[in-house]
């Protein structure tokens, strides 16, 4: 059997045909399964005759639509890899990945097209553009009107396992995006984790906030509704709009990142609504408190599920908790500084705990791995672990660990597993503050629920600041306030330094202070960029340690 995304899509529309398969919810556009396998042989046809090989390099910047997913199963059939990048990175960015990646052809819409115009240099490897949508004819011919005139069927590429299907970046929470090398193997592997673990398959219906998610449900047999929502921009989500298509499609199943949840939990809240239909729900992107998991459950039916699931862009998913698990076991100890429990491994992968080093360990020889109960740094095993960094040997050989045959991939996170093999994640490693004086180590995830459980703090962060006079970095604790908060900050910082001053994990922090709106990622508006906010404390502080 092929392990190319692209014929799982042609399995599914042989056996749903005319059942709906996916739904714009902003156009209330519908395709069947058997018009988006169509759609997406058209798409491949046009591109194959306009010089689209497998192999070739195809740099897609669509907005989430029926469009886009029909172009992305297009690209895989014709074992062509699909270039996919945040476009709410940030332009430098954005210039950076592209130039790093070197794509041989470019699909985007006008908008797009326009920036690729602007920017020769950088896409100078680009050999043949095509312009989704109408330009007026200034860009070419419109590739979906070409698609709407295309007939036949499209015989997908048989991929094999090595053959890469797609680049997908990094959000740089921690530095610089990285394009991750996707074979057809990873996303099969993912393929069969999220069907056989989370039960997703026919009958079901979808809200991917992602866009790249309704890939896997459409695949697997299951309707996908497009949200009418920026999904660079999900902190920003029209809670009305989310929940109406959820209402009104029967979504039964719905992935996001806590930021979105939040926004949703509130407004059912405040308008006593109730998701009937959803009866499991996916949060990940950011740790998740029992407070917002407790608040979703009232909202649900009272059979729905919540899970958690952990993992990266270079790893997902590869741990998962139910959230019910948390809200009775787990979330008592994080808030007391334990960290957030993110679950047990999912079938198929292995998670080990390693001594911190900043330092390359090439192979597992040169290490060993932690009891439970000890932090450390999280590394993985499995079939859903991707192999490599584009272009990115350094990346790559720090990230990777060999052990005989096979290898684990290095999260750059910290934690530890407990007593009934449970992860408990404390952060990334890059996040942690160690001061050379003392010889402590503060971990972010730990040190902030001390603080994140006072009512007028949203979120904390834990940064470390240099010290000129001492010449080491200084522990800092940086708060922001909720909105519209009655306490002033002078009397808040009062409560926040009491409440620091009382923990054993913080108690000789002495530098506490407030910011307005922390800088977060893109993709889930909920990673703190926390060496942003260490630049602004260095400034604010300069001069007084």
């Amino acid at each position: 059997m092929s392990i190319n995304i692209g014929h799982t899509l042609a399995l599914s529309a042989q056996k749903l045909g005319d059942q709906i398969g996916l739904i714009e919810a902003a156009t209330g556009k519908s395709l069947s399964f058997a018009e988006l396998n169509g759609r997406a042989d058209a798409f491949a046809n046009v591109l194959a005759k306009g010089g689209v090989k497998a192999g070739a390099r195809v740099m897609l910047m669509v907005k989430p639509s029926a469009d886009f997913i029909c172009l992305t199963f297009a690209l895989f059939k014709i074992g062509a890899p699909v270039i996919l990048i945040d476009p709410g990175m940030g332009y430098k960015n954005l210039l950076r990945c592209i130039q790093g990646v070197r794509p041989e052809y470019f699909i985007g819409i006008p908008k797009a097209y326009l920036f690729r115009l602007l920017f020769p240099k950088i896409f100078a490897s680009v050999k043949k553009s095509f312009c989704c949508g109408n330009s007026f004819g200034v860009f070419g011919p419109n590739l979906c009107t070409a698609a709407d005139h295309q007939h036949g069927s499209y015989t997908a590429y048989d991929a094999g396992e090595n053959d890469l299907a797609a680049i997908i970046f990094t959000t740089g929470s921690t530095g610089p995006p990285k394009g991750v090398r996707y074979e057809h193997s990873i996303f099969y592997a993912q393929l069969r984790l999220i069907r056989d673990y989370y039960k997703i398959g026919p009958g079901q219906t979808d809200q991917p906030a992602f866009p790249l998610f309704a890939l896997f449900s459409t695949a697997l047999g299951a309707k996908a509704v497009i949200p009418d929502m920026d999904p660079t921009r999900p902190a920003k989500v029209d809670p009305q709009r989310f929940v109406a298509s959820i209402e009104k499609y029967g979504v039964s199943y719905s992935f996001g990142s806590p930021a979105i949840w939040n926004v949703i939990a509130n407004h059912c809240e405040s308008n006593d609504g109730r998701l009937e239909t959803l009866k499991k729900v996916l949060m990940a992107g950011a740790p998740v408190s029992g407070d917002l998991l407790s608040a979703m459950y009232t909202v649900l039916p009272a059979d729905a599920e919540i899970h958690t699931p952990y993992g990266a862009t270079e790893s997902l998913p590869i741990v998962s908790i139910e959230g019910r698990e948390i809200i009775e076991e787990t979330w008592k100890l994080s808030r007391h500084g334990k960290g957030t429990c993110v679950g047990r491994s999912l079938p198929g992968i292995e998670i080990a705990i390693l001594p911190i080093s900043d330092e390359q360990i090439k192979i597992l020889e040169q290490t060993s791995f932690l009891p439970a109960g000890e932090i450390g740094e999280i590394i993985v095993r499995g079939d859903v672990v991707t192999r490599a960094y584009e272009n990115n040997e350094k990346e790559t050989t720090m990230a990777k660990i060999s052990d005989g045959k096979t290898f684990w991939h290095r999260m750059g996170d910290v934690g530890y597993l407990d007593d009934k093999n449970r992860l408990w994640f404390c952060g990334r490693r890059g996040h942690r503050v160690v001061v050379k004086k003392t010889g402590k180590t503060y971990f972010s995830i730990p040190c902030e629920s001390v603080f994140n459980v006072h009512k007028y703090v949203f979120r904390s962060a834990l940064v470390g600041i240099f010290s000129p006079g001492m010449q080491d970095y200084v522990p800092a604790m940086i708060i922001e306030p909720i909105k519209d908060s009655t306490i002033s900050e002078e009397q808040l910082l009062v409560e926040l330094k009491q409440m620091g001053a009382d923990s054993q994990l913080t108690s000789d922090i002495t530098q506490y202070l407030l910011h307005p709106d922390f800088p977060v990622d893109i993709r889930h508006n909920a990673k703190i960029f926390r060496e942003k906010l260490a630049v602004w404390a260095e400034q604010k502080l300069e001069g007084q340690i």
